[in-house]
């Protein structure tokens, strides 16, 4: 039976699937330290200076001599940056079709997108009036058992929105991301609330943001309604009117084609690249070859793989638009006094991860195999169908927020060390790189990718079993995430700039 697993035959580091400890065995040879679960091995003498590679390719460099059966980690491993050659754009061909197209059963919207949620959402323009945006959707709990196809009424709130420059950076992606919710396939109708002296004045949200009020989009400001009681008042009558017309909405049959997936991964570890990443890669394919689109993102988890994106760019414009941001966030960090190397948690390196350059290696294997079609800045509308990639940080509620602005209506999220995250209005499907992680979080995951590992299946059926469910998800099957009722205080628009 095997104890570690060679990834690529090239490489010099095995992954440990169980503890290992001084003086075992294993398959690729003896052990010279106690070595957690996902821990590297080296199964080569590695002399200082001398690549460390992992999927055949460089996760950063011996700090020291290296021997046959030592423990490869923070502490023997310094980071480096191969530079990839960031002129090459492969030749690319379009996806093939299927004979028959994947369906779901979904809400067809007026303007032609589908929703996978029926909700009303109540947006916020500024941190002030988010108590008010609660209260008026907590009048509305019980509206699902009520109307069985109107999955609630959301207030999504957030902690910006004034103290800020009126023309600058900040504001307009504010703006953008909550414009992205407005318009949103899975939100029926919006309320956006204000207090009415802010920087994000809402007549300039709508203006800036190509809105306008109607049967479907109304706004109320504190200061105008007379104080909080009254816009309390006046807001369920608003919201009253949209759940008599939103009840009458039905789910029909329709093409995967409509369906956007967020690709995302939080607390990953070091089965993350090797069993559910590269699912849902397979999954997000499959998606693409039924006419759908998937969105991947978290910019610093691309670092030091990114020419895994740019050598199927489409165009050399996206392989500039890549590096451009990377070059961005370099700058970024920089100002910040920290590296890249700093995006690794302290649960990636208790998972086995020792650099963002084999973090990276992983995360990437979510956008599957196809085109990358097109790139995004954070929170921009989709502009066309396949694998996309949008800029976002790391931290897994902003990058997330960011994909759902653009339009994402399904989320897939792989975790290895265990993640709790929802989102509203959107449904987020949990995968776990393990069974046992499974096992002990078993109410929070929907998907146990960990088969792979166990040898019960392989990459390709495993990421058929994703797209499958994403199908369900999207047809109404609820979520882990959504039967414990999380989603929305996991709003969380990208900040930027100071804080006047």
């Amino acid at each position: 039976m095997r104890n570690v697993l060679l990834l690529h035959p090239n490489d010099n580091v095995a992954v440990a699937l169980c503890a290992l400890k001084e003086r075992d065995s294993t398959n690729e040879g003896p052990v010279n330290q106690d070595i957690p679960a996902g821990h590297k091995l080296a199964i080569s003498d590695i002399a200082a200076g001398e690549p460390i590679r992992k999927y055949s390719q460089i996760i950063g460099l011996a700090r020291h001599d290296i021997r046959k059966g030592d423990h490869v980690h923070l502490h023997n491993v310094a980071m480096t940056v191969p530079e990839p050659d960031a002129s090459f754009v492969a030749a690319t061909t379009p996806e093939p079709d299927p004979v028959q197209p994947a369906r779901f059963d979904g809400y067809l919207r007026e303007d032609g997108r589908a929703a996978t949620r029926n909700y009303i959402g109540i947006l916020t323009s500024v941190n002030c009036s988010a108590t008010v945006a609660r209260a008026i959707s907590q009048h509305f709990n019980d509206v699902s058992r009520v109307h069985a196809n109107i999955d609630g009424v959301v207030a999504l709130t957030h902690s910006s929105g004034c103290a800020m420059g009126g023309d600058g950076r900040g504001l307009n992606l504010l703006r953008k991301t909550l414009a992205g919710f407005a318009r949103h396939p899975n939100f029926y109708a919006v309320l956006v609330i204000g207090l009415g002296c802010e920087s994000n004045q809402i007549d300039g949200l709508l203006e800036s943001q190509g809105l306008e009020t109607g049967p479907k989009l109304a706004t109320l400001s504190i200061q105008q309604e007379g104080g909080t009681t009254a816009t309390v008042r006046r807001g369920i009558e608003i919201i009253n009117g949209f759940i008599e017309a939103a009840a009458r909405e039905a789910r029909q049959p329709l093409p995967a084609s409509h369906l956007t997936l967020a690709l995302q991964c939080g607390g990953s570890d070091a089965f993350s690249g090797i069993t559910a990443n590269p699912a849902l890669g397979a999954a997000a394919d499959l998606l693409v070859r039924n006419g759908g689109s998937a969105i991947l993102a978290e910019t610093p988890e691309i670092y030091g793989a990114q020419h895994l994106l740019i050598g199927r760019a489409r165009s050399p414009e996206l392989v500039d638009h890549i590096n451009r941001l990377l070059k961005a966030w370099e700058h970024r960090t920089a100002l910040a006094g920290g590296e890249m190397d700093n995006n690794p948690s302290h649960g990636n390196k208790e998972g086995g991860l020792t650099t963002i350059l084999e973090k990276s290696l992983g995360a990437v294997a979510k956008g599957g195999t196809t085109t990358l079609q097109d790139v995004l800045e954070y929170a921009d509308p989709v502009r066309t169908r396949g694998l996309m990639f949008m800029d976002s940080p790391g931290y897994d509620p902003v990058s997330i927020t960011g994909q759902i602005a653009s339009g994402a209506n399904v989320v897939a999220f792989t975790t290895g060390r265990g993640s709790v995250f929802g989102c509203k209005p959107v449904p987020s499907i949990k995968l776990s790189t393990t069974t046992a992680l499974y096992n002990r979080m078993a109410d929070d995951i929907d998907i146990n990718c960990g088969v792979v590992l166990d040898g019960q299946c392989d990459i390709a059926q495993m990421g058929q079993a994703i797209f499958n469910e994403v199908l369900l998800v999207a047809s109404g099957k609820k979520t882990k995430s959504e039967e414990l009722g999380f989603g929305e205080l996991e709003f969380a628009p990208w900040i930027q700039g100071p804080a006047m």
